[in-house]
């Protein structure tokens, strides 16, 4: 992540930050593997989104957003989708 100095404006000071460097680690190999084998999961188990969703009770653009490697997922997250999926951790992250 690269700072910038901001600069003072009507009593605000604002700090930018460069997004691009930031976004880079969200599209990695593994990320795009995760998120590879979460989709793979829900589709053998012919659930759709929506199901999974209504399961996390979370919203189904929760979901596809996941899916489509927008969203990140921490450690609980995975979790909760591996219980849904009837999987360990450990499938995810092979």
């Amino acid at each position: 992540m690269v700072f910038q100095l901001g600069i003072l404006h009507n009593g605000i000071y604002h700090i930018g930050y460069n997004i691009s460097s930031m976004s880079r680690t969200i599209y990695s190999k593994d990320h795009k593997h995760l998120i590879d084998k979460l989709k793979k999961a829900r589709i053998e188990l012919g659930f759709d989104q929506a199901e999974v969703a209504k399961k996390l009770k979370k919203s189904q653009s929760y979901v596809s957003k996941i899916e489509s490697g927008q969203r990140r997922l921490d450690i609980v997250q995975m979790n909760e989708f591996a219980k849904i999926y009837n999987k360990s951790i450990d499938y995810f992250l092979k």
